[in-house]
């Protein structure tokens, strides 16, 4: 209940405070499972898509999120866990895999799983190159990829940090993607990277983004050297 009804106050106060541009939630099977695969540019993305599409959308987060102590730590953890936040350590040795392994999990019991391909934020507002998680989790699991695109976010929360501004957004979805056609080679490497460009490719013109075929971690390195 608690989900729902924090889901319902952040649905109301975004669509007051940003009256969004919402384009394509139609894409979205109301039943089965569902991989959302978007851009990224600012801490805020999840909450706009959490709030905007109807289904419960589970991201993956950090651990840290939900292990402070005291009373803001029990809120904060209370808050990423009722926004569909699924809480997993990243930092370790074997983050990458515990992410995905936590992806299809939740694919294969039928729910909606949001995914940034680019696997952080981006630091310049460009689109990065993708990592090919993505395409592991599609074809394992047989579940459709739906592209989507958030504009103006990176204008609501600068850097990804601080309060969040006022600013026009829009959300955009694209159509479904069907990769069943490579069923059963989730091991090769030239396919997982066919099929993760071509979510990439779909969510740049959903987004209108320029394109550097870099990884953002790379970038953000090169930024801070």
């Amino acid at each position: 209940m608690s989900r729902i009804l924090l889901k319902a106050f952040l649905g109301l106060l975004m669509r007051v405070l940003y009256r969004p541009t919402v384009e394509g939630t139609e894409h979205i099977a109301e039943s089965g499972p569902v991989i959302l695969a978007g851009n990224h540019t600012t801490f805020i993305d999840s909450l706009f898509v959490a709030v905007i599409v109807k289904r419960q959308v589970y991201f993956i987060g950090k651990d840290e999120y939900v292990t402070g102590k005291g009373v803001k730590g029990r809120l904060m953890a209370w808050f990423f866990r009722s926004s569909g936040m699924v809480p997993v350590d990243r930092d370790g040795s074997n983050g990458g895999v515990a992410a995905l392994m936590t992806g299809r999990r939740l694919l294969d019991e039928g729910k909606v799983f949001g995914i940034y391909p680019e696997g952080t934020r981006s630091p310049d507002g460009r689109l990065y190159r993708g990592r090919t998680g993505i395409a592991r989790l599609t074809l394992m699991t047989g579940a459709p990829v739906v592209p989507f695109a958030l504009i103006g976010t990176d204008k609501v929360q600068p850097g990804g940090k601080g309060l969040p501004r006022v600013a026009r957004v829009t959300v955009r979805f694209g159509e479904p993607l069907d990769f069943s056609r490579y069923e059963g080679m989730d091991r090769d490497r030239y396919v997982l990277r066919a099929v993760t460009d071509e979510v990439m490719s779909e969510v740049m013109r959903l987004s209108g983004q320029e394109y550097v075929d870099m990884y953002a971690t790379k970038a953000r390195q090169a930024k801070a050297a």
